[in-house]
């Protein structure tokens, strides 16, 4: 853990570091994020209506560091994501896990048209921890799968709030570094390869305000599975109660084609996934608006 920590850390610390350069550049940074720690248990004793006692807890932290100056825009952002959950006799397993990090860069087409942009994206996501399905039985891993979107195109940024991307070229990475799911050809790589590449074109449409944030992301391939679209679509609301406590509400749907799962029909095939996560826990909300 504390491996996959510090190379976190340091891919994260390479934007954040160019900040401090030169004293006179720090005016051009926002620089800002939230964390979130939620915890709820059950307890019951000879309880007639029967139940069992469970304790979960749900860890959120994101943090945004961008940068403007003259025709550029520098984005960037990392969230992290783990949640445990038990529930009678049995051990503790995992409820959430999630590592993304983004950067996008983008210039103002024409200096006097602040909206359109040429940009480039790079969107890395994986997780911390190995899972586990219903039945106990091994299916991911830290970088089993990971994914890495490179993509090269156009953005339109109608407000600070709301943002479009289309990268026409766009390059799609899986990568399944455990030896016993790449032998099994999961997350769609050959059997036995440990990554995957994929061409084609990449859509994203994000909107965010003080308390809300959603997310959307489109990939088509241009040779493989041609007219299927891979979906990632997600949403986060925090509403602040005080100063330290507020109520957290987190959902995600993801459609992949190369994602095979099992069936109550016995089918293994593509299915839609989605996940919900309600807490109300402490927050923590820091950033500071820099002014040139």
């Amino acid at each position: 853990m504390r491996l996959k920590l510090s190379i976190l850390i340091t891919l994260f610390s390479t934007f954040l570091l160019a900040q401090n350069t030169n004293n006179a550049d720090t005016t051009y940074w926002r620089i800002g994020g939230v964390g979130a720690l939620t915890f709820s248990q059950v307890s019951l004793t000879n309880w007639a209506a029967g139940g069992q006692n469970s304790v979960s807890i749900n860890s959120n932290f994101g943090i945004f560091a961008n940068r403007v100056k003259g025709r550029g825009k520098w984005e960037n952002s990392m969230d992290l994501a783990y949640g445990l959950v038990k529930q009678g006799e049995a051990s503790f397993t995992k409820s959430d896990d999630l590592i993304n990090i983004v950067t996008k860069y983008s210039y103002k087409i024409n200096k006097d048209n602040g909206k359109w942009f040429y940009s480039t994206i790079m969107d890395f996501r994986t997780q911390f921890y190995e899972g586990l399905d219903e039945e106990g039985t091994f299916i991911s891993d830290f970088m089993a799968p990971g994914y890495l979107t490179v993509g090269l195109g156009i953005s339109y940024d109608p407000s600070e709030k709301l943002s479009f991307s289309y990268k026409p070229l766009t390059g799609k990475f899986t990568f399944v570094n455990n030896q016993e799911l790449a032998d099994q050809g999961a997350y769609g790589v050959d059997p036995g390869k440990n990554s995957r590449a994929e061409f084609g074109s990449f859509f994203r449409a994000k909107y965010k305000n003080d308390i809300f944030e959603s997310k959307l992301e489109l990939f088509t391939g241009y040779t493989e599975n041609v007219g299927e679209i891979d979906v990632n679509w997600q949403n986060a609301l925090v509403l602040q109660l005080t100063k330290v406590l507020s109520t957290n509400v987190f959902t995600q749907l993801i459609y992949d084609e190369d994602i095979l799962i099992a069936g109550d029909d016995g089918e293994t095939k593509a299915r839609v996934q989605f996940k919900s996560v309600l807490g109300v826990g402490l927050t923590y909300q820091f950033g500071k608006q820099k002014k040139q």
